[in-house]
């Protein structure tokens, strides 16, 4: 794959509405290395479809079929996470390149059995956020010290996600077998920035709550339960010294939601923004900071597919990065791209900010 278009399968590329569709696709479309060679859904009509509608050779109903397929480089991974665990391994045991969403694995048991899998396997994790240019240019500030000595940082994010209000396809976010509650992806997402930024979390001190027990299904008027958390406080310390205040505030409407991430220092303060409604990892940030600093880099990709939802605009920025990042890895034989041994990471964080929550106690 050194020297040639690096030929992309996704699992989940769907037409209707989906992540892959409104992220992954036109990701890849603004990169000449990439090309998109086959798509696989559950079923014959509409892997054929999306293969019509993204401009993809090859369609599959069996993604196992499209695994092994030998003009498949790259295996992305784009479905629900409790169907995240079969895929990899069999991607990983073809020998296949893998990018994966987040969280990796519905547990912490699975998410270490597919990083341990990967071996020197070239893998990307979903955790886009922190390759967010102005999340970069953030980082390069802090580790210059244009700062000076970190004094503390705060943190608030939303999501229209985990509210009072959603949908019967994503009844299964409320389960606590499933992994895909406010903590893996929400928080999961916002904790990863915030190490991005300020080093690694070494301290975790955090309560959660459950707001809203019981959800309304609004297609079919049922009510669901709730089985985990949809609110987070919590006070980490980082590697930098800096100690961080975060909030992760579900079922916030679209027109209120934002992301900031405040650092002062003792020569200086630096600001990360954004407004999109699903959260950190899906839209651009701004940065403004008292020191003077480079333009964040231009996006590789800056589009959304062309059967994306409109909450999903501009998702397609962070992702694309992280598409770019790989191919870097994959020319020169370097491991720079966040990938599973970073979603590991990830998944233990969030174990450990469960944990605190439940003992009350810093982890």
């Amino acid at each position: 794959m050194t020297d040639r278009t690096i030929r992309v399968g996704i699992i989940g590329a769907d037409t209707g509405a989906s992540w892959a569709g409104a992220s992954h696709v036109p990701a890849l479309a603004a990169q000449p290395r990439f090309e998109l060679a086959a798509v696989a859904t559950r079923h014959e009509a509409s892997a054929r479809g999306a293969a019509e509608a993204f401009g993809a050779r090859r369609w599959y109903a069996d993604p196992l079929a499209l695994i092994r397929d030998p003009e498949v480089d790259l295996v992305t991974v784009a479905v629900k996470v409790p169907a995240h665990r079969d895929l990899v391994l069999a991607a990983l045991a073809a020998r296949k390149a893998v990018y994966c969403e987040s969280p990796l694995g519905a547990s912490l048991a699975q998410t270490e059995e597919m990083a341990h899998a990967a071996g020197s396997l070239h893998t990307a994790i979903g955790l886009q956020g922190r390759l967010n240019p102005s999340v970069r240019r953030a980082a390069e500030i802090v580790a210059r010290g244009r700062l000076g000595r970190l004094l503390s940082a705060r943190v608030s994010a939303t999501t229209f996600g985990n509210g009072p209000e959603s949908a019967s396809a994503y009844a299964y976010f409320d389960r606590a077998e499933s992994g895909a509650g406010l903590l893996p992806i929400a928080a999961g997402h916002v904790l990863d920035v915030v190490e991005a930024v300020l080093g690694d979390i070494t301290e975790v001190d955090a309560r959660t709550e459950t707001l809203w027990p019981r959800v309304r299904l609004a297609d079919t008027g049922e009510t669901s339960v709730r089985e985990v958390p949809d609110h987070l406080d919590a006070i980490v310390k980082t590697a930098s010294g800096a100690p961080a205040g975060v909030q992760v505030l579900a079922g916030v409407p679209a027109a209120d939601a934002g992301f900031a991430l405040e650092v002062r220092g003792s020569e200086g303060w630096l600001r990360l923004t954004g407004d999109h409604p699903a959260g950190v990892q899906v839209g651009d940030l701004a940065l403004a900071s008292s020191a003077d600093f480079d333009a964040p880099d231009t996006p590789v990709a800056t589009g959304t597919g062309p059967t994306a939802a409109e909450v999903w605009d501009g998702a397609s920025l962070n992702v694309g990065e992280v598409y770019a990042s790989l191919a870097r890895d994959i020319a020169d034989g370097t491991r720079r791209t966040p990938g599973f041994a970073r979603a590991l990471h990830n998944s233990r964080l969030v174990a450990r900010v469960e944990e605190a929550a439940r003992t009350g106690a810093r982890r």
